[in-house]
């Protein structure tokens, strides 16, 4: 499997502590996306300048000649790069690095199995990315080993995938993360480059075979914080037979440092941050049309 991070003893990514293993691959383009280094199903290579030491071991090994130390600065030249990720390997100050490592699903769970003495009866193991259903036989390989040895399984998708998936995926997740973004498919096609409709009627079809579903709604100032996507998520709540809560998630921009590791422009936009009287106001929308959400 193509895993870009393992973070251990989370307590926001599912019910109780959680190990989230982070996947590579991704079908949407958010263009407010937290983790872009998880986009490309395609190894990367990031580079962050501030932790070179200026050792030179990357162009000692480097035969393509994508690197260069001049008076103490490292200068990386794209163009050049193969993505052979030699240079990752010689780097001792984490300045390059691949943007995902090949694990079985077998050295995954080891990983996972040695939390297993804090998950309780809630916690466990979350899949995330990126998209986990961008590598689905892993990815149901992986749910099949923890659910036989007794680990609870919560999945967060972006929920636009082929829909033949559903009924294996839902027999094998005790939970879903289901990614709601933008109830206006005219701005979620804009901001995210596909369509909303897939991602509806995947929710509800994995509703009906009996889906326990958190719906999770990054809330974007100035882009989708309108009463027009309040609306929409209230009207998919009341369709769920198996919802659990709806939660307000509020854009950071953080991932704009990975954008830049990756060689592309800075995507965080500080006017994208709302601002607590704004999710305040979100909130309590949602619960004027009914809606159950997340308790702080």
């Amino acid at each position: 499997m193509k895993v870009t991070e393992i973070q251990r003893f989370c307590m926001h990514d599912g019910p109780g502590i959680r190990t989230t293993v982070f996947l590579k691959g991704c079908p949407l383009r958010c263009q407010w996306c937290h983790n872009p280094e998880t986009q490309s199903d395609k190894q990367e290579l990031l580079f962050t300048p501030q932790k070179c030491i200026g050792c030179g071991a990357c162009a000692a090994v480097c035969q393509n000649s994508a690197h260069q130390i001049t008076d103490g600065k490292h200068i990386l030249n794209r163009s050049r790069c193969k993505n052979c990720m030699k240079c990752t390997e010689s780097c001792c100050s984490q300045a390059l690095l691949p943007s995902f490592s090949e694990m079985t699903v077998d050295e995954i769970f080891a990983v996972v199995n040695q939390d297993r003495a804090f998950y309780g009866d809630c916690g466990g193991i979350t899949l995330s990315g990126g998209e986990p259903l961008m590598q689905p036989e892993e990815t149901f390989a992986l749910l099949r080993i923890c659910k036989q040895n007794g680990i609870k399984t919560a999945v967060e998708t972006c929920g636009y995938f082929d829909s033949s998936l559903i009924p294996e995926l839902v027999s094998l997740a005790d939970c879903f993360l289901w990614d709601f973004k933008d109830g206006n498919n005219q701005r979620h096609q804009q901001y995210t480059g596909v369509s909303h409709n897939l991602i509806k009627n995947n929710i509800l079809r994995a509703d009906t075979i009996g889906a326990p579903i958190i719906l999770r709604c990054i809330m974007i100032k100035n882009v989708n914080m309108q009463e027009d996507h309040y609306r929409a998520i209230a009207e998919l709540w009341h369709q769920l037979k198996n919802g659990v809560y709806v939660e307000l998630l509020p854009y950071h921009a953080y991932g704009g440092s990975k954008m830049t590791a990756l060689g592309g422009n800075d995507n965080g936009n500080p006017a994208w941050i709302p601002a607590e009287n704004d999710l305040e106001k979100a909130k309590l929308s949602l619960e004027s049309h009914g809606v159950k959400m997340k308790l702080e």
